[in-house]
């Protein structure tokens, strides 16, 4: 597995926009991180566009909160499926659930050392 990144001034920013919100929010979205990837997986091989609109999105929502390494695999994910490059993104997505678990534990790590 790649190592696991997260961008903490993203995660400050987020919890000073969100304030109160900010633990629900992130919670929510570390649920989504592993739907969109599974989602991601069960799509890339037969469904191109859904497996596009779910990488887009994991790539978003990743992003918005830090987890800048899920977030680029994401982003090499869609980047090759819009380019018909489907053996590259399958490779891609061999790391995908790794990075959707790692980040989950260390968004939530820090979440409750601040």
């Amino acid at each position: 597995m790649t190592e696991v990144q997260i961008d903490e001034a993203a995660l400050e920013s987020m919890q000073s926009l969100l304030g109160e919100q900010f633990k629900d929010t992130l919670e929510f979205c570390c649920s989504e991180f592993e739907r969109l990837g599974n989602e991601v997986i069960a799509t890339i091989g037969n469904d191109k566009e859904a497996a596009i609109r779910h990488a887009h999105s994991l790539k978003s929502n990743a992003a918005q909160f830090g987890a800048t390494s899920l977030s680029d695999v994401a982003r090499d994910i869609e980047l090759n499926l819009n380019q018909d490059n489907l053996a590259q993104a399958i490779t891609a997505s061999t790391d995908l659930l790794a990075q959707v678990s790692g980040s989950q534990a260390q968004l939530r790590a820090w979440v409750e050392s601040n």
